[in-house]
């Protein structure tokens, strides 16, 4: 079903109402709470996109960067959705593209001190925002942390020129140094994103970048295996990467040496110290709620009888024009019961510390029996250990992920 929401305005606010008792209706779960909530928002536009990113970002000189209508969209999106997370508190924001960089530190004050008037932000809130290197300019990321960004994540990639040539990434070595000096001067906690398994990379050349991010003692580092993703220039022309061995040799380097300097690696992609794990991914991986504003965001919201996905429009010209008129919305339906289980698994299966088994009661709305027969059969193949409580993935688990997160696709709810 489609639902258009409309603005919580005087002349809406009835509209949003009666929307908002729409979610409130009979269903066929029954939530005694609900999770934490988070908020993402999605700032679209990119220097130019790289041949391997699918995600839903677009090229500012071909578009323009209309900072201050796009930042009047996303208010108007976001007052439409108020009605729907009402008297919620949010415990992380997380500003995302795109490269939320390219917008000026004074549109991002513009951009928090909107969310602060219509939001009730938790104390202690997380507010990261992704930077790229190649829009640093000395003191800009100072400005962005006076503006109100708690956490910064860098997408490095790499510190080898050839290899962000490889990537057509627009910044290079010296550039990305430069970055990560001057985050590491403005932010407590900040996270250097890095990609192995590059184009001709070599294990040798991938210990170097390793040790260049290291040298910087991050509190947290996201390492990505390259993939080549469907719809982008690297599926229609394929790079010879390393093979499955050497990356996995490349994962086994990371995971040893990040430990040994007191990184731990709390979900299969992340690793950080202690106090500095992302609050607002944590979220996502334990099927927490999150209200998703901007061109082509995805929501997920919980009420008492059903789970709600959203996505707004995708194209940032017509996500500005409907959002300022109170219809940003592109789909609105219910999460399938029968979907609920593995969504739930594939996301949670992630953390190395697992999940308690109440909190996925009380996610999803299902008893444990949804769950039994996958976690018997993972049990018996050693990918997971569990008790009354917890259950949580074993290291052969994690090396095999995938194989575990598929034991839970087909089970009944």
């Amino acid at each position: 079903m489609h639902i258009p929401i409309t603005a919580a305005t005087p002349q809406g606010a009835g509209q949003a109402q009666q929307d908002a008792q729409h979610y409130m209706r009979s269903g066929s779960l029954q939530l005694q709470t609900l999770p934490p909530l988070a908020l993402y928002v999605h700032l679209p536009w990119c220097i130019k996109k790289c041949p391997y990113c699918d995600f839903n970002s677009h090229a500012h000189e071909r578009l323009g960067l209309p900072q201050s209508r796009y930042i009047d969209a996303l208010m108007a999106d976001l007052e439409a959705a108020l009605p729907a997370i009402w008297g919620r508190g949010v415990h992380s924001v997380f500003l995302g593209g795109g490269t939320p960089s390219l917008f000026d530190p004074d549109a991002m004050d513009t951009l928090l001190a909107g969310l602060r008037a219509r939001l009730p932000l938790e104390p202690g809130c997380e507010i990261s925002m992704e930077a790229n290197p190649g829009t640093f300019e000395r003191e800009r990321f100072a400005a962005y942390a006076q503006a109100g960004v708690t956490r910064l994540s860098i997408g490095v990639q790499s510190f080898n020129d050839a290899h962000l040539q490889a990537l057509g990434r627009v910044h290079d070595r010296a550039q990305a140094l430069a970055a990560v000096e001057e985050a590491a001067k403005a932010f407590k906690t900040f996270n250097l994103d890095l990609m192995y398994a590059l184009p001709g990379q070599s294990l040798a050349q991938l210990q170097d970048d390793l040790e260049t991010a290291l040298a910087f003692a991050p509190p947290h580092l996201s390492v990505y295996h390259l993939t080549i993703e469907p719809n982008t220039l690297f599926a229609k022309h394929p790079p010879q990467v390393p093979a499955d061995d050497d990356a996995y040799d490349m994962l086994d380097a990371i995971t040893a040496r990040t430990q040994a300097l007191g990184l731990e690696r709390y979900e299969v992609s992340a690793y950080a110290r202690d106090a500095h794990r992302c609050r607002h991914n944590l979220n996502y991986w334990l099927f927490g709620d999150y209200l998703g504003i901007g061109a082509g965001a995805h929501s997920k919201l919980s009420f008492a009888h059903r789970v709600v996905r959203q996505v707004r429009l995708r194209e940032p010209q017509l996500y500005m024009q409907q959002a300022l008129q109170g219809r940003a919305l592109a789909l609105d339906e219910d999460v399938a019961r029968s979907d609920l289980a593995f969504e739930f698994m594939l996301n949670a299966l992630r953390l190395r510390h697992g999940f308690s088994l109440r909190d996925f009661t009380e996610r999803t709305g299902l008893g444990l029996n949804a769950i039994e027969a996958g976690l018997r059969a993972a049990e018996e193949k050693g990918l997971i250990e569990r008790d009354f409580a917890r259950v949580r993935p074993t290291v052969r688990g994690y090396d095999f992920l995938s194989d575990l997160q598929e034991l839970f696709l087909s089970n009944p709810s």
